[in-house]
């Protein structure tokens, strides 16, 4: 069920709940966050200015699958990323260690909020996202501004020969991967650095991309899966239009 959140009272709230990037927090009519441990779905409601908006969640599983969102729907879409130019909902990513990913273009006000795993990664879920835009939405990929939110690091991701071969298989470069000398078949894979990639060679500027270069594998205000195990929660990165 989606979700209406109206202010019943005023909370203080602490910024740092969530992090934001300069690059998107210049557009006026625009907000987001990735949020950390303790930002929770609640806490959507202790802000003036955010107290009609809708929050749309998607049932998240790993997948290449695109939403574009022209009206809001009654359940939450099944796949990994959300397309829209609806003002005042909130595109919201889950997670603990994948890569969190918003895309917007400020001409055209149409925003993205992507889920970027390993598999989402190798099926390229981010070049889909961006054709959606540019052939439904009208979106230029060299105008497009794009920010990474904290996700495990090059150098704590650990996996194993399969998503290597399948990633060579698949055309990513082998710079994605370094292998483990005492741990033959095992590698550290920078899936940052995989899903930037794509960004490029769709032609978004580097200039145009920006990025929260925290480790949440490392970093206890995250949330980490591969650290925390069962004991994990989900993070939730937040963007929406005011208008």
């Amino acid at each position: 069920m989606i979700k209406v959140l109206f202010l019943s009272r005023m909370i203080p709230m602490s910024q740092k709940q969530f992090v934001t990037v300069p690059g998107l927090d210049r557009l006026p009519f625009l907000y987001h966050g990735f949020g950390k441990a303790g930002w929770k779905e609640q806490d959507f409601g202790t802000r003036a200015e955010w107290r009609d908006f809708k929050l749309l969640f998607l049932d998240q599983v790993h997948s290449e699958v695109v939403h574009v969102i022209r009206k809001i729907p009654k359940t939450n879409p099944r796949g990994d990323a959300l397309v829209t130019d609806v003002p005042r909902v909130f595109l919201i990513i889950k997670t603990a260690d994948c890569l969190p990913v918003f895309l917007v273009d400020e001409n055209k006000r149409v925003i993205a909020a992507v889920h970027c795993g390993w598999k989402g990664t190798l099926r390229r879920v981010l070049e889909k996202v961006i054709l959606k835009m540019r052939d439904g939405c009208g979106s230029d990929p060299r105008t497009l501004l794009a920010a990474f939110g904290p996700s495990i690091g090059g150098d704590c991701y650990e996996v194993g020969e399969d998503v290597h071969k399948s990633f060579a298989a698949a055309g990513f470069p082998g710079s994605l991967f370094r292998p483990l000398a005492d741990r033959p078949g095992k590698y550290f894979f920078n899936l940052r650095e995989a899903n930037r990639s794509q960004f490029l060679q769709l032609g978004v500027q580097a200039k145009n991309i920006f990025s929260v270069d925290a480790c949440t594998h490392c970093d206890s205000d995250y949330i980490s899966f591969r650290r925390d195990r069962g004991r994990a929660g989900r993070m939730l990165s937040f963007i929406g239009m005011s208008r």
